[in-house]
């Protein structure tokens, strides 16, 4: 009688067993060696973007402190773009078409900002004595401005319209390029003027280099970068802008530049250095070749010595009393200021030569309608993300070559 009462009560057991919902057996805990295995192995790893946010995360809240937050949540949201025109295609036609579009030419905005702080500083600067009169003779009385022939459509802050992309024109030429509007700040504050021999160090893929034949001031220009495949992204972008003749008088080249004080030395007027860099907005939102990758770490590691090696080289090859334009796309202090602070040291240390880091605070008054700058910024500017400007980020130091 006890045997069949058994049976029966296990039979029940199983019939329930069988009813229960899938729940019911995650209810208890479970040691069992497989299953630790299986836990373990279904654990996801971490995305090389979220390792990005969480390096910036304990980095950047340390340095930028409350404002952190704001640049936080603009590197995760949707960039926003410039439209640099093409002034070798039907200018006309393009600046009104992004006219149409309610879209503003900063660089042409930021002129009439220099016609009211010359105004301002021409009615404040009455001389009461000889002293003064002879100061006012030998001290420039107007207000640094930039290139006017560089023309970049950018929609107005808080405005998050895009751009499209640009079509050919009869000939076959595209009448734009779009690109993160800060990345014109290097051109503008390495100030081509007529007839200067310029180098673009590490030109890939190609935004720069374009700015910079915008000017219409290169005698000679040579656009260099180390990798084959960003040389391809470089080539393309000069044939789809630049007339055949225009695409000729560049020199397209890709050597390491780290050694191009071996073949050239003291030869160009002016010289733009825009490091490879860790990239940050690009670092938190693409996964593709992402320096955080696990692969990549030492070569992250290595990224300030591959920049002073850069800057360095880039000083070198500058005449004396040419200038050098050193820029990154990373907040980091320890790739921006750090460096330039210790080329400065290792040019005078090592091949006695003298460099002197320029002002250029005034980019502050002029841009500060489009973009959001950084106030404590040691050495040069700093372009910070803003939901209201999101460019950047954008750091530009300028570097005078003195002997």
């Amino acid at each position: 009688m006890a045997v069949a009462h058994r049976a029966n009560g296990k039979r029940l057991f199983l019939r329930y067993l069988r009813k229960a919902p899938p729940s019911f057996f995650a209810l208890g805990p479970c040691r069992h060696r497989h299953y630790k295995k299986k836990w373990a192995a279904t654990a996801p790893p971490a995305t090389s973007s979220r390792v990005a946010l969480q390096v910036f995360d304990m980095n950047y809240g340390d340095q930028f402190g409350g404002l952190w937050p704001s640049i936080r949540i603009s590197l995760l949201s949707m960039q926003k773009y410039g439209a640099l025109v093409n002034n070798f295609s039907d200018v006309e036609q393009v600046i009104q078409s992004l006219e149409d579009l309610s879209a503003v030419d900063f660089i042409q905005e930021s002129q009439k900002v220099t016609e009211e702080l010359d105004s301002s500083i021409e009615e404040d600067s009455v001389p009461t004595s000889s002293l003064q009169i002879e100061l006012s003779k030998t001290q420039p009385q107007h207000f640094p401005s930039v290139s006017p022939n560089i023309k970049c459509y950018t929609f107005p802050k808080g405005d998050i319209s895009r751009f499209r992309q640009a079509r050919p024109d009869i000939i076959g030429i595209l009448g734009y390029y779009l690109l993160d509007a800060a990345s014109i700040l290097p051109v503008l504050a390495l100030d081509v003027q007529p007839g200067n021999i310029v180098l673009d160090l590490c030109a890939a893929p190609g935004g720069k280099t374009l700015a910079l034949l915008q000017t219409g001031n290169c005698r000679e220009l040579t656009a260099n970068d180390l990798s084959m495949s960003r040389t391809v992204q470089l080539r393309n972008v000069l044939r789809s802008y630049l007339p055949k003749e225009i695409q000729n008088r560049v020199q397209v080249t890709s050597w390491d530049g780290r050694n191009w004080c071996h073949t050239e030395t003291s030869t160009y007027d002016k010289v733009l250095v825009d490091v490879p860099c860790t990239n940050d907005r690009k670092s938190v939102l693409e996964e593709e070749n992402n320096i955080f990758t696990y692969a990549r770490k030492g070569e992250r590691q290595m990224l300030p010595m591959l920049q002073l090696q850069l800057l360095t080289a880039g000083v070198l090859a500058a005449k004396p009393g040419g200038e050098v334009v050193y820029s990154t796309c990373s907040l980091s202090e320890l790739q921006n200021e750090y460096v330039v602070e210790r080329a400065v040291e290792l040019l005078n240390i090592q091949y006695s030569i003298n460099v002197r880091v320029e002002d250029l605070s005034h980019f502050r008054r002029l841009f500060q309608n489009t973009f959001s700058f950084y106030s404590n910024c040691r050495l040069g500017e700093l372009i910070l993300p803003h939901l209201t400007a999101n460019f950047g980020p954008m750091y530009f130091c300028k570097l005078h070559r003195i002997n």
